[in-house]
């Protein structure tokens, strides 16, 4: 675990999440909803919507995606576990090309994105510029923010190098 003092000055998931377009909030709140690995963001998301529209858990649960979907968006406030896998999931779902890009731009291995390393040494200052800049030249400036500064809260030893690159 890092020092808190380490990590860089970026925005916090939740920010993060009330900064994307209305496109990209549907994007990820469906891939949110389709999550395996977000049972507890997910259970949490169904009590605050289920508080807010006075509905019992039971009944949100049961309602189509696009309606959860659509819930969830409306909610004034997300907690920065449930961002942080609403970011995590539009990544994984719509933004497999950038993530691959950018692992190519830095010579790390990966499949479809994803690292297949299990120990990976942080990339020097240098070479994170560099990667970012080329995502920067084939990617919306908007989808590139979003990820890089996702990478940067996810693991702030390896990718914080990249706060200078935002």
């Amino acid at each position: 675990m890092s020092d808190t003092s380490t990590v860089p000055a970026v925005p916090r998931p939740s920010e993060l999440w009330k900064q994307l377009s209305p496109e990209r909030k549907q994007q990820a709140a469906e891939a949110f909803w389709h999550d395996e690995n977000g049972g507890v963001e997910q259970a949490e998301a169904l009590m605050a919507i289920a508080q807010r529209i006075k509905f019992r858990v039971k009944s949100v649960v049961g309602m189509p995606v696009e309606k959860k979907a659509k819930q969830l968006i409306a909610l004034p406030v997300v907690s920065e576990m449930v961002a942080a896998r609403l970011l995590v999931a539009y990544h994984l779902v719509h933004q497999r090309p950038m993530m691959g890009a950018f692992l190519d731009a830095l010579g790390i291995k990966h499949e479809e994105g994803l690292i297949s390393e299990e120990d990976i040494q942080p990339p020097d200052a240098e070479k994170l510029k560099a990667a970012a800049e080329t995502l920067s030249a084939a990617y919306p400036p908007e989808d590139v923010k979003v990820y890089l500064t996702t990478l940067t809260w996810q693991d702030p030893d390896t990718w914080g190098g990249l706060a200078e690159s935002l």
